[in-house]
């Protein structure tokens, strides 16, 4: 049954009825932004859509109780909610399904996502936070359904942190007291994703102030909650999460989302218990429509049943809030029907703003290429071939870039062999439009400004004369003891990570120290780990979050890649997450404990900084480095370099380990040797024992695979030795098969060989248990002096007469 009564207090009621009819205007202008979107993209002006339709009011109702400071983690069907906060207009929404490229036209994503992907700025023009307590935050929405999720375990432990943590002192731009409620957003057919349980699970016991809604409509694209959720009712499969009198949980409510008056009740009572109490909640918003279907790419009526149908539209919930104004003497159907009128030709008119806006850019610069274009064709002999390009470029009214970049370029073709003043001036623009043009769609993947990563300057350790030699794990200990000092704002969790200091005691006794809150253990749980540092990091947090070994990064890979790695640049650099991933791979024993997949990892991450050191000093150095930056990495320790020895710096807590920067650590002559990580130890050893041969080859540490040598040192190094290998312990073609494509296609070593560049990998599989196991899966100091060996009998029989 739909409530009756709604408690506004302290309100008039002339004030109480304002709220209430712009609430209602907003639902309808939401709704008519819906139908005349659908309409764009049948038409061809947009390539897809996916819309808010059916779940207007529960949003309203959200937004009621959204504070500033608060932050959204949602689901691609929030336009009624971005509206009523006031961060979404009907131009914007247009804007996003034309996909217009200016990100004050289109401030979400600057048409690098499909319309319905939502975000607001964090950040100034410099990169530095603007102050987020200030305003109402959504952070960027992606596709994958329930890939929000752990994202919004992290923005509302933020708040957990802010409140309770003392040694942060300074936290205005980011949170007042810890007040601040993470809102989730979910379709009900997205809860049968891990990431949704594995975040509720870690909320529940961090019990943070989080407040998720799942959209109701009984549906997942065409296929029903029977074929999704077991009893088809998600809220009373949670039941078991419930809090009672001995144990810590969550509060569930159920509301129906077509009932103004339970939903408003709802979401108050949710805001008041996670707000002030930090006691996660969720609101199960049932009987919801969706009046389109799933999306553009097809029709409802496909799967529905005729009597679903008419039941959705008898409860759509638009026209249950006019039943419910109308039948309490709130406004009259004359009146609303108006508000309707209005709101039409608000959305028409805002639709052609900004289809206009989208256009006039590329109308101007398509009339700058047709006069460049009429003028060659005046002087060219190949007329009649590029008049009819001419022609099509001059008659597309609703053009793209692509047309007039291909028509061009076309164009360039019939000119080849020509010279004349016009063809130069054609090049000469093609040039300088795909530099203009061509950051629009790759800018801002990484930091741009000085505060990125790349320019923070080397220093070097250095070394008393008696200087102590302890295990690796003493210097990285102690380099976390200096940042946990220095940065207030730091603080690491992961499995192991704090009573006992990690696996490899790379964090003993910092626990002791810093408290519970910056050493923190969590379960095993690698998604949600990485969901709470992104949250964390998007807060002004510096987090460190730490994955046990790197094979188990493949856990939580879909949030690093679909979330971390493209934040920057999926929002024209508007938002950021400056989280640090700790772990640690290579050379153990076993097909789950020697992780050395580079080659995906490589691929997969394009975005966040991959660091692979060779020992613990070099590894101290790129915390350091990355904590003046503001920019993610993955840093990868060497598992077998815990307990070999090094010298103690000096200096440790200045050293900084350059980013994209490669280390010469042996000279040669005769062949170049690239590799990184624990395999770098192997190579060193090599080098040494080919010197009996008589070769003397150069050893060059990669250190960084993303980004990978930006001085080109080592083509430097092989136009001295004309040789190279590439060494690493991922399979064929992984790690080594990115490093030759830089080599060749970027630095150009090519023009510099006398051999073939070669690479040594492991074997195509992962490496069998036991010392042997590693041996005969993995490059050994054997094969790769044989490998080099075998180079240099090929340059020189006589010298290097064949081995084996």
């Amino acid at each position: 049954m739909q409530s009756e009564t709604i408690t506004l207090p302290n309100i008039s009621f002339e004030e109480y009825k304002n709220q209430i009819l712009r609430d209602y205007k907003i639902a309808i202008i939401s709704r008519e932004c819906s139908l005349l979107g659908r309409r764009e993209v049948l038409t061809g002006k947009s390539k897809f859509g996916i819309f808010g339709g059916g779940k207007e009011l529960p949003q309203l109702a959200m937004a009621r109780v959204f504070r500033d400071g608060d932050f959204r983690s949602g689901y691609y069907r929030d336009q009624t909610f971005m509206m009523a906060i006031n961060q979404y207009t009907v131009e914007q929404f247009f804007a996003g399904l034309y996909s217009h490229t200016d990100i004050k036209k289109e401030p979400f994503a600057a048409g690098r996502q499909m319309g319905g992907h939502f975000a607001t700025h964090s950040l100034n023009e410099d990169g530095t936070w603007k102050n987020l307590t200030k305003q109402k935050n959504s952070s960027s929405d992606i596709s994958p359904t329930a890939g929000q999720m752990p994202r919004l375990l992290g923005l509302a432990q933020a708040s957990k942190v802010y409140r309770n943590e003392k040694s942060i002192t300074d936290s205005s731009n980011f949170s007042i007291q810890g007040n601040e409620v993470a809102w989730g957003t979910i379709g009900n057919a997205s809860t049968s994703e891990g990431l949704f349980w594995e975040t509720i699970n870690a909320a529940g016991v961090l019990q943070v102030p989080m407040v998720i809604s799942i959209w109701d409509d009984e549906y997942g694209i065409s296929v029903h909650a029977k074929h999704q959720t077991t009893k088809e009712d998600i809220s009373l499969i949670l039941e078991g999460f419930r809090r009672d009198q001995n144990h810590q949980g969550y509060e569930i409510f159920k509301v129906n989302g077509w009932d103004y008056a339970a939903l408003i009740d709802t979401y108050e009572r949710a805001e008041k218990l996670a707000r002030e109490n930090h006691i996660p909640v969720i609101i199960h918003v049932k009987e919801l429509t969706q009046p389109q279907g799933h999306s553009t790419s097809g029709s409802h009526e496909r799967y529905k049943s005729e009597e679903r149908l008419n039941w959705e539209r008898e409860h759509d919930c638009i026209k249950k809030f006019k039943e419910w104004i109308i039948n309490h003497e709130i406004s009259t159907a004359e009146e609303l029907l108006e508000f309707e009128k209005t709101a039409k030709k608000e959305v028409r008119k805002g639709k052609t703003e900004a289809w206009n806006a989208y256009l006039s850019e590329i109308k101007a610069e398509q009339k700058e290429a047709l006069g460049i274009l009429k003028l060659v064709e005046n002087k060219s002999s190949n007329k009649n071939f590029i008049s009819p390009l001419i022609k099509f470029l001059s008659s597309k009214n609703e053009l793209i870039r692509k047309d007039i970049l291909e028509t061009t370029r076309k164009v360039l073709r019939y000119v080849t062999k020509e010279n004349f003043e016009e063809k130069l001036t054609l090049q000469k623009w093609v040039n300088n439009y795909i530099a203009t043009i061509q950051p629009k769609y790759s800018a801002h993947l990484y930091n741009e400004n000085e505060s990125g990563a790349i320019h923070i300057k080397e220093i070097k350790p250095e070394y008393d004369k008696n200087a102590e030699i302890v295990d690796g794990r003493i210097i990285i200990r102690n380099n976390f003891d200096e940042l946990f000092s220095r940065f207030p704002e730091t603080l690491i969790f992961g499995e192991d990570s704090g009573k006992i200091g990690d696996v490899n005691q790379g964090l003993e006794g910092l626990q002791e120290k810093f408290g519970e809150i910056r050493v923190s253990d969590t379960g095993i749980r690698e998604a949600t780990i990485i969901g709470q540092g992104i949250g964390m990091a998007m807060r002004g947090l510096r987090p460190i979050a730490e994955i046990q070994y790197l094979d188990y990064i493949l856990y939580c890979i879909q949030g690093l890649s679909d979330d971390l790695a493209t934040l920057r640049y999926r929002t024209f650099a508007k938002q950021k997450a400056p989280l640090i991933i700790r772990t640690r791979g290579h050379r153990l024993e076993g097909i789950w404990h020697s992780g050395s997949q580079m080659g995906g990892l490589i691929h997969l991450l394009r975005g966040i900084h991959i660091l692979v050191p060779r020992n613990m000093v070099k590894a101290a150095g790129f915390y350091n480095t990355l904590m003046d930056s503001d920019e993610p990495a993955l840093v990868i320790e060497c598992l077998n370099g815990y307990r070999l020895k090094e010298k103690m710096p000096s200096n440790l807590s200045q050293t900084r380990t350059p980013i994209g920067v490669v280390e010469t650590i042996k000279e040669g002559t005769d062949i170049t040797l690239v590799s990184y990580g624990s395999t770098l130890r192997l190579v060193e050893q090599a080098a040494k024992e080919l010197l009996s041969a008589g070769i003397n080859a150069e050893v060059i540490d990669v250190q960084s695979l993303l980004p990978f040598d930006i001085n080109h040192d080592i083509v430097k190094s092989v136009s001295k030795t004309n040789r190279i290998l590439i060494i690493d312990e991922d399979v064929p073609g992984g790690g080594t098969g990115f490093i030759l494509h830089k080599l060749i296609d970027e630095q150009n070593i090519y023009q510099h060989l006398d051999s073939k560049p070669q690479t040594l990998s492991a074997q195509p599989h992962r490496p069998a248990f036991g010392t042997d196991g590693d041996y005969f899966s993995k490059p050994s100091i054997e094969d790769i002096y044989e490998k080099v060996y075998e180079i240099m009998n090929e340059v020189n029989p006589a010298k290097y007469p064949q081995l084996r």
